[in-house]
Order: structure tokens, then C-alpha cells, then sequence
């Protein structure tokens, strides 16, 4: 049960972005307050939000004041999910959680950068703004995004080869495979063909059943509309 001063996640059903801070809010056992942002509403737009989040995006996330482990006296506020993953692997508070990152600060950078393939090649083209300025350039939007997206993640795929082992990289879960799953998910809604990403399809299969990961995709949450439940 959440309890009144528990993290805030300002989150939509569909957002891969919300998507990586839920799992890895689950995996690490953090508890959260959810406030439900629906984009296709505009709702990210609203002052209220904005006020919040200028990028008028989502995640957002906020540690109260009133929380115990927050010792700034003034809410904590996070608007960017690479930023939050960060924060959650590095903030003193939560040092007793399970980590996403490798101690090798080798390994650290490998796992990053199949972090930054997806969060920058891979998700952008589906991005609603993007999306809206295809089409206002009369082109197909789901044409744009299925090229686009194959392409990021060829490269997440010829990364695989070196760094895999039963997840993304090597046997325990990292920040690449709380990132890759959602993207996964995203590129298969576009229609991209994952089957033709072999070392892709094999890490998601082996995540997608991950307790975390059900709990924290798009089809599981209470925004979610029943359509599309599962």
C-alpha cells in the first residue's frame, strides 16, 4: 500500500518512457503514488503540468519533502526517465536496492550504451511529437517509425553479439534491459518484425516474464483502458 509520502510518478499507460522508471521502480521494490497524464487528451500540456514538467513529457518524478529519506527539506523533482534510472541507482536513500548498473566501470559505460541506442535511436521516432510533425509533412507515419526504429535497433542487436548473456548484458538484469523491453514492445505496436533480431527477441522473451516487467508494462496499469488489459 502506497503510503502518503511514497515517490510520485506523473505517468502514462502507453509512454515507454514511464514504462522503464515503473519496472525499475518494481525491481527495486520502491513503492509509488501514480498521477496519470493522458497524452492523447493533451494533458501533458495543461499549466498545471508544465508547471511541473516544461518538457511537458512524461515521467515525472517527484520525492516529497515529507519523505523519510529525503534530507533536501524541499521536494525532489525529476522530468527525464534516463535521469530518474540514474538518480534511483545513485540516491543515498535507496543504496540498499538491488542496482541496475555493474560495479566494473567498464561494464558500467557497455551497459550505458545500449542504454543511450534505445532512449536515442530506437523510441524517438514513435515520440507523439515527432509523430505529428510526419504527418504534417505528409508522410506515413508508420513507414517513418518502422524504418527508424529497425535501424536502432540493428545496432542494439550487433551490440548483443559481445555483450549478452541471458539479458542484455551478461546473466543479471541492467538499466539496458528495463529500457529495451518497452522499446520492444513499442517497435512490435509499429509493426517491426523482431523475429529478424534473433539476440533482441531472445533477451526480450527471457524479460518480458520477469514479475517486474509484467508489473511495469503498458498493458498491466490503472490507466490502461480495459481494451487493452490483460
Amino acid at each position: 500500500m502506497s503510503e502518503a509520502s511514497d515517490p510520485i510518478l506523473y505517468s502514462y499507460f502507453r509512454s515507454s518512457c514511464s514504462a522503464r522508471v515503473r519496472i525499475a521502480c518494481h525491481l527495486k521494490g520502491i513503492n509509488l503514488r501514480y498521477k496519470y497524464v493522458n497524452l492523447l487528451k493533451s494533458e501533458q500540456l495543461s499549466s498545471e503540468y508544465t508547471g511541473t514538467n516544461p518538457c511537458a513529457t512524461v515521467p515525472t518524478l517527484i520525492i516529497p519533502a515529507s519523505n523519510a529519506l529525503n534530507e533536501t527539506k524541499s521536494d525532489i523533482v525529476i522530468r527525464q526517465s534516463v535521469a530518474v534510472l540514474e538518480f534511483l541507482e545513485e540516491f543515498s536513500g535507496y543504496a540498499d536496492k538491488p542496482k541496475l548498473l555493474p560495479q566494473n566501470a567498464l561494464d558500467r559505460y557497455k551497459v550505458r550504451e545500449l542504454v543511450d541506442v534505445v532512449c536515442c535511436d530506437v523510441q524517438p521516432p514513435s515520440n507523439m511529437n515527432i509523430l505529428k510533425r510526419v504527418d504534417s509533412l505528409n508522410s506515413d507515419r508508420t513507414v517513418w517509425a518502422k524504418e527508424v526504429m529497425s535501424r536502432g535497433l540493428a545496432a542494439y542487436e550487433s551490440l548483443l553479439v559481445s555483450y549478452a548473456g541471458k539479458y542484455s548484458f551478461g546473466d543479471e538484469i541492467t538499466m539496458a534491459d528495463v529500457c529495451l523491453a518497452p522499446a520492444v514492445e513499442g517497435a512490435m505496436r509499429w509493426g517491426v518484425d523482431i523475429a529478424g533480431f534473433p539476440n533482441i527477441s531472445r533477451v526480450y522473451s527471457a524479460i518480458r516474464v520477469v514479475d517486474a516487467f509484467v508489473k511495469g508494462d503498458w498493458r498491466h496499469q490503472e490507466d490502461t483502458p480495459e481494451e487493452f488489459r490483460v
